[in-house]
């Protein structure tokens, strides 16, 4: 009892310890990883996040400059320079959404080809394989590479983490940890398996596209709420006389208070009207 109680008693010593001298991961290394999990689940493996990171740079700069050329009034240029600076991250964000939806569509008729594969005899790596060819157009290419993996070095295990690496997408995961589970595990449990994860992928498909029909309205409301503004912004930044206005101390006030109002608005109507973001938890 004595031993248990020094134990636990260590334990937390420790944990108090490494609370104030253990230094943080550095900030700068989480935006990073941030950074490379998006353009990675955006199938933008091969950008590197410098490059994206320059490129969101140049965007900001080019914006600036076109702005101040335009309306010579430097909070206006600076206030678009930020929204140019955003822009390529808003796009990839959307190759990103765009590119989960595709995967979980997919992903059904991707367990089916499993499916028969495994009802004709083939073993589940050469099942694997077989989607390279036979699989969706969108999983063709990762299945490719899982093919070649496991060709090169005949380990199951580490191909398969390959492929969720390539994959990105968080029903990709779920598959493939069910797959390991089946493999290492045996028996003639994988034909039920897949027709149950079919069904599944099939079921959670179809619900989450009527709630996205119907949260649609709410998503492109709040865009065109925020960018009504900006546009109309853009346009006085033609009028000299009166975009001027906002190059004194008041002006760019307004523009400050207004730009924080519209991410408020826009963060907290997106908030409402969010649906339940599936998240890759079986890295």
């Amino acid at each position: 009892m004595g031993a248990l109680v020094g134990l636990g008693v260590g334990v937390g010593l420790l944990l108090v310890w490494s609370a104030f001298f253990v230094a943080p991961k550095p900030r700068q290394q989480q935006r990073r990883g941030r950074t490379a999990e998006l353009l990675a689940r955006a199938g933008m493996r091969e950008v590197s996040v410098t490059g994206f990171v320059s490129l969101c740079v140049v965007a900001a700069a080019v914006s600036t400059f076109v702005v101040q050329v335009v309306s010579r009034t430097p909070p206006v240029a600076l206030a678009f320079g930020v929204i140019g600076g955003y822009l390529p991250v808003a796009v990839v964000s959307g190759r990103a959404r765009r590119r989960q939806r595709e995967l979980a569509e997919v992903w059904p008729e991707a367990v089916d080809n499993l499916t028969s594969a495994v009802r004709a005899g083939m073993s589940l790596p050469d099942a694997l394989a077989a989607l390279g060819v036979r699989g969706p157009e969108v999983l063709r290419p990762a299945f490719d590479a899982f093919a070649l993996d496991y060709q090169v070095t005949g380990r199951f295990g580490e191909s398969l983490d390959r492929l969720k690496e390539r994959l990105a997408d968080p029903v990709g995961d779920r598959v493939v940890e069910g797959l390991r589970v089946a493999r290492e595990v045996g028996g003639g449990e994988l034909g039920r398996l897949l027709r149950n994860l079919s069904g599944y992928l099939r079921e959670d498909v179809r619900t989450r596209g009527e709630l996205e029909s119907r949260q649609a309205w709410t998503v492109n409301g709040a865009r065109l709420a925020v960018a009504a503004p900006w546009l109309v912004l853009l346009f006085m930044s033609f009028q000299t006389e009166v975009i001027r206005r906002y190059a004194s101390p008041s002006g760019a006030l307004v523009l400050g208070v207004g730009a924080g109002l519209c991410l408020v608005a826009y963060r907290l109507m997106m908030r409402i009207g969010r649906l339940p973001v599936e998240r890759r938890i079986l890295r």
